[in-house]
């Protein structure tokens, strides 16, 4: 069970080491594209029909049809990576239970968008964590664990694309284990939890009244997306990338400068956050410079 491309990774491992991947449970296609007239399918979808798997689609989870449906499987063991909250008849049905795959070490950042807020909260690591699941979202048993580093200028984006590939990984040895009866389940402790609820788009303005590095970890946690934004001349300002200067100045939070060629750079408290990747309303994603080159403040 899984939707975006973080889960193709886990059902391909699975595919490739002999599994019987006997269905997949995946978004329903969307319209996108220019005028809303492309069906979209989900990135789980599109590798399950390239191997010519069983795929479910439904809207509604607790929907009985849908049940029966799932029931008729007869699966062992249930896999959920990146999917929505499942109801208990569902994730209660397999032998074997529920695992899940978790983009963090958990109890720490519980919820929808964990890499985003390990790298907001300038977390030096992360990780990921497998769990059988139960009632309250992302508190079951811990199964296996293994850490992330993340980089001084690392971008969430970044650290998505290492930790699918890593993930998978750990889920395998997860599917193993449960296969074996090899595995030693460890509560979580509920005290050590913090959490990572969704971000929306409104929540993602850069409030530049702030030290140097809560800004800079700010804006690459939001990379590429939802994505951090700020306005310059009237127009929203989107940043994708940047440094960090942190020095002594007596300049008001929130101004820019610029050689007009080579460098923007926004003040904060403590210094500037100095930009390297950028994207004006109605332009493209670009470098800094390349961006001076058709703009001049």
């Amino acid at each position: 069970m899984g939707t975006p491309d973080f889960a193709v990774p886990s059902l391909k491992i699975l595919v490739d080491s002999g599994y019987e991947v006997v269905g997949v449970i995946t978004a329903t296609d969307k319209l996108g594209g220019r005028g809303k007239k492309k069906v979209i399918q989900s990135a789980v979808k599109q590798y399950a029909v390239e191997q010519g798997l069983n795929v479910l689609q439904p809207k509604n989870l607790k929907k009985p049809a849908f049940v029966e449906e799932v029931r008729a499987l007869k699966a062992d063991l249930q896999v959920v990576v990146a999917f929505r909250m499942l109801p208990e008849v569902i994730w209660n049905m397999p032998r074997l239970g529920t695992m899940n795959l978790h983009g963090s070490l958990l109890p720490k950042y519980r919820g929808a968008a964990p890499i985003n807020w390990a790298v907001i909260k300038g977390e030096k690591e992360t990780g990921v964590t497998t769990f059988l699941l139960k009632h309250e979202i992302d508190t079951g048993d811990v199964l296996f664990q293994k850490s992330l580093p993340i980089g001084e200028n690392e971008t969430a984006g970044e650290v998505y694309n290492r930790m699918m590939e890593m993930g998978a990984g750990v889920l395998l040895k997860s599917v193993q284990a449960l296969e074996k009866g090899n595995y030693n389940p460890l509560p979580q402790k509920d005290e050590a939890a913090t959490k990572a609820p969704k971000i929306f788009h409104d929540t993602c303005e850069i409030d530049f009244i702030q030290p140097t590095q809560k800004v800079h970890d700010f804006i690459r946690g939001l990379s590429p997306y939802p994505t951090a934004w700020t306005m310059l001349e009237d127009k929203k300002m989107k940043i994708f990338k940047t440094t960090k200067e942190i020095v002594d100045h007596a300049e008001e939070p929130g101004k820019f400068f610029s050689d007009n060629k080579n460098y923007l750079k926004i003040s904060t408290i403590d210094g500037y956050i100095c930009l390297k990747e950028l994207q004006l309303a109605g332009k493209k994603r670009m470098d800094v410079k390349s961006f001076l080159n058709g703009f001049k403040l």
